[in-house]
């Protein structure tokens, strides 16, 4: 299930949210470039390792090179990242939907402070569930997650132009917001108990905890930064 387009306007230019996708397409092409270099996609590796969310760094659980930046930098630095061009794409277009809209509610400058936050509070979701991993977490997806809980709770009754798919069938069809971010958030939970039940769940693979934490601090912090209406005398 890929959404595609919901059904709320936008009443302001939505630049933050066009210059945060912009910066994920910008890294990302840079590191595309680091994979055409003489060393096969050592330097690209070399850079994820640096500048990618390592847990066991964060948690201080494992030794930090000299020459990295401190872990707290990373947390940044990571949700500007992304493994592929099928991790940057789903991650931009969720944000391209839903972003807007909840950029519009809060303003812009709240809106940067809400997607950091997020993205903070993500990858802290994800180290306390796995301190130990020596796993570079890359992505947007945590940040992403917070918009999206954000805007379950403003506007649940949206329209959203879905692309349905099973095997060789597919439609579109148009779902309300609530239908399609409460199977996404259901789907993290179900996928994130599986991780922690598989053998291998420490080895690496989806960040599942960080959508999940991503997504609820992103529901409390719209009620702290989203403007109160001033009150008529």
């Amino acid at each position: 299930m890929i959404p595609l387009k919901d059904d709320i306007p936008s009443n302001t230019v939505p630049f933050v949210t066009h210059t945060l996708v912009g910066l994920n397409v910008l890294v990302f092409l840079y590191q595309l470039s680091l994979q055409m270099g003489l060393e096969q996609g050592a330097a690209a590796q070399a850079f994820v390792t640096e500048f990618g969310l390592v847990p066991c760094r964060l948690a201080g659980h494992c030794r930090v090179p000299e020459d990295s930046p401190p872990a707290v930098v990373t947390i940044f630095s990571s949700m500007f990242l992304h493994g592929g061009l099928l991790h940057l794409g789903g991650n931009m277009l969720y944000l391209w939907i839903f972003g807007n809209n909840v950029e519009d509610t809060l303003g812009h400058t709240r809106f940067l402070l809400f997607y950091l936050a997020s993205g903070v509070a993500a990858a802290v979701a994800q180290t306390l569930v796995n301190p130990a991993s020596g796993i570079p977490m890359v992505g947007a997806s945590g940040a992403v997650s917070g918009v999206l809980g954000a805007y379950f709770v403003l506007f649940p009754y949206a329209t959203v132009l879905t692309l349905v798919t099973f095997g060789f069938f597919w439609r579109f069809i148009h779902l309300p917001a609530m239908v399609v971010l409460g199977l996404w958030i259901l789907l993290q939970f179900f996928s994130g108990y599986l991780s922690l039940s598989a053998t291998s769940g420490s080895e690496g693979g989806v960040a599942f905890f960080a959508h999940i934490g991503g997504f609820f601090v992103g529901m409390a912090l719209l009620f702290v930064l989203r403007p109160r209406r001033e009150r008529r005398l």
